[in-house]
């Protein structure tokens, strides 16, 4: 018997006896499952969906077919999800932006935050607050002095209301200094901020680890902190905002789960709680997931709703405070 084999048995055996009377997980999946990616291909939500949809489907017992269902910064593709049926066939690969910033700042979307059912978290996205490799400033003491004696210093960002814009206006607003202390340039994603700070038409960036390791690792981009609990191995020198003195900017991470409609079935939530802990211990995706950047991170159906409502009420009081609310 293989070790996986054994991870899965002794998980399946868990998961059923968990599982109240009545309810049959055995009869779950009958089909391929539908994971919804509602972003383009390419990106961090799809990386992450192929990499499951390749690993999990030993655990789950069919196949899952990824589609990408894009448009209004995620909210189309979670929309169909939102209000498809709720039988465990049609799910989603949520993102922080689609499931926490947008719902967060506009209230207009067709869909709340919590207006599906959370199967599981399954990885974070650190974020990495950087410079590019000539800029003065060596560390985030240095540029922390500077924002606060009124250095008119630039950002880039993905966007208006992106996490990237968030993150940093989360930042100034942990250094108690006016979010307009910086001068916002938004591009048309992370890519092109990236290359903005690179190309010195902005002088830093709060993004994805994933979106600036490659800079990092040609030394084109200089990080000064990341909002890890614990330094990241791919950085080892770079400090956490914990040691300098900047806790809450741990909220400011991306990640991704997979949630389905509301009112999944018992059993099926029961499957996915199984799958996605046989996932933990798979070395071929916790290995895959690392080399995306990502940090594996399984969390159960509670402890992500309650990890997302955190990022909700971070993301909702700084739109609050700066008057970004759409309603």
């Amino acid at each position: 018997m293989t070790l996986r084999t054994t991870i899965t048995a002794a998980l399946s055996s868990f998961a059923l006896l968990a599982i109240p009377m009545g309810a049959s997980a055995q009869d779950y999946p009958s089909k391929p499952v539908t994971l919804v990616v509602p972003y383009g291909p390419g990106g961090a939500a799809d990386l992450a969906a192929r990499t499951l949809s390749t690993e999990a489907p030993d655990y789950l017992g069919e196949n899952i077919l990824v589609v990408n269902k894009t448009g209004a910064g995620g909210v189309v593709g979670s929309t169909q999800v939102a209000k498809s049926r709720p039988d465990g066939y049609t799910l989603l690969m949520a993102r922080v932006g689609s499931q926490a910033t947008v719902p967060a700042i506009n209230r207009t979307i067709p869909y709340k935050w919590d207006d599906f059912t959370f199967l599981g978290l399954i990885e974070k996205n650190p974020f990495v607050l950087g410079v590019s490799a000539d800029s003065p400033y060596q560390n985030f003491d240095e540029l922390k002095a500077a924002i606060e004696s009124g250095e008119r210093l630039s950002y880039a960002s993905a966007g208006v209301g992106t996490l990237l814009h968030m993150a940093m206006l989360i930042m100034l607003d942990d250094l108690g200094v006016d979010s307009e202390a910086l001068i916002h340039v938004p591009f048309k994603g992370g890519g092109k901020a990236t290359a903005a700070v690179v190309g010195g038409h902005a002088d830093l960036i709060f993004h994805n680890l994933s979106g600036l390791s490659g800079a990092i690792e040609s030394d084109q981009i200089r990080p000064l902190l990341t909002t890890t609990p614990e330094r990241f191995s791919a950085i080892p020198d770079t400090p956490t905002a914990q040691e300098l003195g900047h806790p809450n900017l741990e909220n400011v991470v991306g990640w991704t789960g997979v949630w389905g409609p509301k009112d999944l079935p018992e059993d099926v939530v029961a499957k996915w709680v199984e799958v996605l802990g046989a996932i933990s211990a798979d070395e071929s995706w916790v290995e895959t997931t690392e080399k995306l950047g990502s940090v594996p991170t399984i969390l159960s159906p509670d402890e992500t709703k309650t990890f997302v409502e955190g990022q909700v009420q971070t993301f909702s009081d700084t739109a609050e405070k700066l008057g970004m609310l759409i309603q």
